[in-house]
């Protein structure tokens, strides 16, 4: 590829003389709104629930609902559910990425997670359709109450716009 056209995997970079809002408007990074991002969560069923584990970040791969508003994985006793309820604040992230043609999309929850403990929440969770992709004893639930819910979309950048630019 020639000049600045290669894809960037790490992290976002400041380029000396440009405003991150150059940089993004060049690369065609926006924000997601808040209904936007709800909607994604509604349209999905796979995300990445993130923990410390430890005093360091982990990050599991689940299935979730929605349901009145809190994310709700399904999942079995050890240290997913552990450090989710001793840490309670985490992040749960979903997104879906075009490598080939460098563009996507990605939706983050910052929130508390509590585990369902009463008899009728248990119930109410029992009922909702979230099966367990994994094998195993998966009878504990964990909701994710939002506090920030943010998004951002990497869109296609005009060929020719980004050749007039340089």
């Amino acid at each position: 590829m020639a000049g600045d056209q290669r894809p960037w995997h790490g992290p976002e970079i400041r380029t000396y003389g440009s405003s991150m809002e150059e940089i993004r408007a060049r690369r065609g990074l926006n924000e997601i709104d808040e209904a936007t991002c709800w909607a994604r969560l509604h349209e999905h069923a796979v995300g990445r629930l993130v923990v410390n584990v430890g005093h360091q970040p982990d990050i599991f791969p689940v299935n979730y609902v929605i349901d009145d508003g809190q994310i709700v994985v399904r999942t079995a006793e050890g240290t997913k559910l552990a450090a989710a309820l001793m840490g309670m604040n985490v992040a749960f992230e979903i997104d879906e990425i075009d490598e080939h043609n460098h563009v996507g999309w990605s939706v983050v929850v910052h929130g508390e997670a509590r585990e369902s403990r009463t008899l009728p929440a248990v119930m109410h969770d029992r009922d909702l359709s979230l099966e367990p992709w994994a094998r195993g004893d998966k009878t504990r639930y964990i909701r994710i109450t939002p506090g920030k819910v943010t998004g951002r979309v990497l869109e296609p950048i005009d060929d020719d716009s980004e050749e007039d630019a340089s």
